[in-house]
């Protein structure tokens, strides 16, 4: 088999292969072999035909078969033999047989680029560090409290620790006959997360009043931005004062179920799964930062089999969830997002891969006995059994991604600030 391999662009690669005819004519033989006993030819038994006939009546479509066997076959083995990973499905050419000369056929192929990373070290980042404030906490409280809420009727509202009924039209130049006539009941907890005119407006109001508010509705139809002003009048119908019971460590044992005894004990759990979150949300800020920063620095185009191959794996795993979590998935509404998230994970894989490559940086028996030993006692597998189950299920591939990350992080300069100095910071840029 003789092999020879052009490069038609960064990502593009063409294969020519030449395959004699002593290579080639055995495999012939026996798809036209196989072929003939299928075939039910007038005045002889199904797969009985002599080969002369079989070759006389079909062997142009048969031999046209089985050369695009054999040269999807070839393909592979050439592709291997010459230590080439291709990314997308070849897409066989000029595809070229006969019995005395053999078979020749061309296949162009995507494969990864080769790419030399650069401005990944010595960058600067901030690391938002979000603190848990007693606000934070009170406001958890209070949330838990206003389950056993009791409600006072009231005269006037001089707070936002009311629930008001309303009436509410639409009045804006943009709404319907109907809805200028109209009018609908609604409840409004201003204690909760509404809309600030809502409370502003309503301050000072008593029964019988009336009060306004309005939004900004703003969307997208294609790059295009619109922006659609909403405004409402609402007549008060009634108002009543939120009245809280007093917190209590009989009240927190009694809403937990006895799984926290005391004020402080409950406090602490909410402070602890407060912090654990601001430093989860931190750290994945300050990653996707880093990656992003990179990820610019080292433009090159993605080869679409590649991108296809990571959609096809993201697709399945959000198929999948949604099959176990007994949700509907519609593919076709959610295949342009995923292609994008498919298209960025295919650039940081490559990018990834090729800093761990400049960088020396590889996934040992080591770093595999460590994780196994960690998450042995866990699952319950023997820490041998584990790392095989590693090895054979590809975690190799997220070590490596995790040891990438490490040294990124390592190698650059994170600067920790608080929220208010992040966005203003990004305001800027």
């Amino acid at each position: 088999m003789n092999i020879t391999i052009n490069q038609l662009s960064e990502n593009l690669r063409e294969i020519t292969v030449l395959l004699n005819a002593e290579e080639v004519k055995p495999e012939i033989e026996e798809i036209f072999k196989k072929e003939s006993q299928k075939l039910q030819i007038p005045g002889f038994r199904k797969g009985k035909a002599p080969m002369s006939m079989v070759k006389k009546l079909y062997g142009e479509t048969i031999e046209y078969r089985a050369t695009e066997k054999i040269s999807e076959k070839k393909f592979w083995e050439a592709v291997e033999s010459e230590k080439i990973n291709p990314v997308s499905i070849p897409k066989l050419t000029d595809i070229d047989y006969s019995a005395e000369k053999g078979l020749t056929f061309k296949a162009e192929f995507e494969v990864i680029p080769n790419i030399e990373p650069k401005e990944y070290k010595n960058l600067d980042f901030q690391k938002v560090i979000f603190e848990v404030t007693d606000e934070m906490l009170e406001k958890e409280f209070t949330e838990m409290l206003k389950k056993k809420a009791t409600y006072e009727d009231a005269d006037i509202i001089d707070s936002t620790n009311y629930v008001i009924e309303v009436e509410i039209k639409r009045i804006d130049e943009h709404a319907s006959e109907s809805e200028h006539e109209n009018s609908q009941p609604m409840k409004i907890d201003l204690s909760s997360n509404v809309n600030p005119e809502i409370v502003t407006n309503s301050n000072g109001k008593k029964v019988g009043d009336v009060f306004e508010f309005s939004f900004v509705d703003e969307h997208k139809h294609g790059e295009e931005v619109h922006k659609v002003e909403y405004k409402y009048e609402n007549k008060i119908k009634s108002i009543k004062k939120i009245v809280l019971p007093v917190l209590t460590d009989e009240f927190i044992k009694e809403e937990t179920k006895d799984k926290y005894s005391s004020v402080d004990e409950y406090k602490k759990f909410l402070k602890d799964t407060y912090e654990h979150y601001n430093k989860s949300q931190s750290e994945e800020i300050l990653l996707n930062s880093i990656l992003s920063k990179i990820s610019e620095n080292n433009p090159f185009e993605v080869p679409q089999g590649y991108i296809d191959i990571m959609y096809k794996r993201l697709n399945d795993y959000e198929k999948e969830n949604a099959k176990r979590n007994k949700k509907h998935y519609d593919e076709q509404l959610s295949k342009e997002q995923m292609m994008k998230k498919s298209e960025w994970t295919a650039r940081w894989q490559i990018l990834m891969e090729a800093i761990a490559k400049k960088e020396n940086i590889t996934v040992t028996d080591e770093d595999f006995a460590k994780l196994a030993e960690k998450e042995a006692p866990l699952i319950g597998l023997s820490v041998d059994k584990l790392i095989q189950y590693y090895k054979d299920s590809g975690r190799e591939n997220v070590l490596l991604e995790d040891k990438v990350i490490e040294f990124l992080q390592d190698n650059n300069n994170i600067k920790e600030v608080t929220p208010e100095e992040y966005e203003k910071s990004n305001k800027l840029d």
